[in-house]
């Protein structure tokens, strides 16, 4: 694969990342929640972009955060290039491409939503308001794909769970949350294939 076209499909991914964060930010009350199926809502949520939510500790722990994810994007940026130049495997070109994208799509969120954007709370928020909810480098990451798979009481015999509420698959998450995770599985699944040359 050429470098032209994991260009173009970065762009995409972008172009759909941000365009489906900027119309649930735009449209949604934070925790609104709207049912497509049973098994699949559109639930708005905004986390400091960690996975599952958690945080570095301090007041500069938001920023030590970012600046680590921007070092992450240059080094995944020229392990691209890199692959590309060495003609690697289609699959590892786009394993690569689609994490760079994903990495890229919530590091703008990061850096650029909080000065972008006011608040969600009870309201929907407008943008380029003179009352933006953060600084620049302090924004959070819009997710809002739920698919809560299965939802109900474990059985009793089940050791430590056993009579507990459970939902299956209870994470919430964002299309560059899907690209990086489908990048990772296209490197574990189809490893010899991603390592090897064309």
């Amino acid at each position: 694969m050429s470098l032209k076209k994991a260009y173009l499909l970065i762009f995409i991914i972008l172009l759909i990342d941000q365009i489906s964060k900027v119309y649930i930010k735009t449209h949604f009350v934070l925790g609104e929640e709207v049912t497509v199926f049973n098994w699949f809502k559109i639930l708005f949520i905004e986390n400091e972009g960690m996975a599952w939510g958690t945080q570095i500790p301090g007041s500069y722990g938001k920023i030590i955060l970012t600046v680590f994810r921007l070092f992450a994007v240059v080094g995944i940026g020229y392990w691209l290039w890199d692959a590309v130049r060495k003609h690697s495997s289609n699959f590892l070109v786009v394993a690569i491409a689609l994490i760079f994208a994903g990495a890229f799509g919530n590091i703008i969120d990061s850096v650029f939503y909080g000065v972008i954007f006011d608040d969600s709370y009870h309201t929907v928020a407008t943008s380029f308001s003179d009352k933006a909810y953060g600084t620049l480098f302090h924004g959070k990451v819009v997710d809002m794909f739920y698919f809560p798979i299965w939802e109900g009481n474990l059985p009793n015999w089940l050791p430590f769970w056993g009579g507990k509420y459970f939902t299956f698959f209870n994470a919430i998450f964002n299309v560059a949350d899907m690209a990086i995770s489908t990048g990772v599985g296209i490197l574990l699944v189809f490893n010899k294939k991603a390592f090897g040359k064309d």
